[in-house]
């Protein structure tokens, strides 16, 4: 869906400012350079798009975290979805979702709430396995991340820093939450996903962040686990 226009941005220009709001919303909080490569824009044009976007509240500049050393000069700049840019994708049901909920856990009580919100990630067990099957080599974290942007979560996979040269695991990114607004009041539905994630896994899993709770992305930390030999 694309996000709610004002008058000022009904223009040729306006399907570009789109690309760029949305590869922010699939590849989480961006440079400038970034956005021109992945766009093959020059960085002058995708700066000027990015400035009408943050006029409009779409997007907001902050200042790049630089961990270790720092080199010369000032840090490079990153855009992120602002609150009501998310809005402008897919959460226009938020309401009536928290007022349910709402609802559910006044005259049901909170076990109903977890219960809700453990059925509405069924979908990681059911389409885990049917993943792995089309794509066996896929790393459990890589294989979730289908999963999840499958039904709408726009995730990806980094790699962990090695420990002694060895691998320690992966990180699960979901740029876009689809139901982040409502988690914000309801956190069980972040609860049930990061325990979805376990069952599937048969491990520990940890929440590192969520957009819920005002992070960019949410990320979960998924530990290295030796693959299954074929029967």
């Amino acid at each position: 869906m694309e996000f709610i226009r004002t008058a000022a941005t009904l223009d040729g220009d306006a399907p570009t400012r789109d690309r760029v709001a949305r590869t922010i919303l699939e590849n989480g909080p961006s440079t400038a350079a970034d956005l021109a490569r992945r766009l093959d824009l020059t960085p002058a044009a995708v700066r000027r798009h990015l400035d009408h976007l943050v006029s409009e509240g779409v997007v907001e500049s902050r200042e790049q975290k630089v961990y270790g050393t720092r080199g010369r000069g000032r840090p490079a700049r990153i855009f992120a979805l602002t609150e009501a840019g998310r809005d402008s994708f897919d959460q226009q049901y938020d309401d009536l979702a928290v007022q349910a909920l709402r609802f559910l856990a006044e005259t049901q009580g909170e076990e109903a709430v977890v219960e809700f919100a453990r059925r509405r990630v069924a979908f990681v067990e059911r389409d885990y396995a049917a993943v792995l099957e089309v794509d066996p080599d896929l790393t459990p974290a890589e294989a979730l991340a289908k999963v999840f942007t499958q039904n709408g979560y726009a995730a990806s996979v980094r790699d962990l820093a090695p420990v002694n040269g060895i691998s320690v695991g992966e990180q699960l990114c979901q740029q876009h939450c689809p139901v982040s607004h409502v988690a914000h009041e309801f956190p069980q539905l972040c609860e049930a996903e990061t325990e979805a994630i376990g069952a599937v896994l048969g491990t520990h899993v940890q929440r590192l962040a969520t957009i819920a709770h005002g992070d960019g992305v949410c990320t979960t930390c998924i530990p290295q686990t030796p693959k299954k030999e074929k029967a």
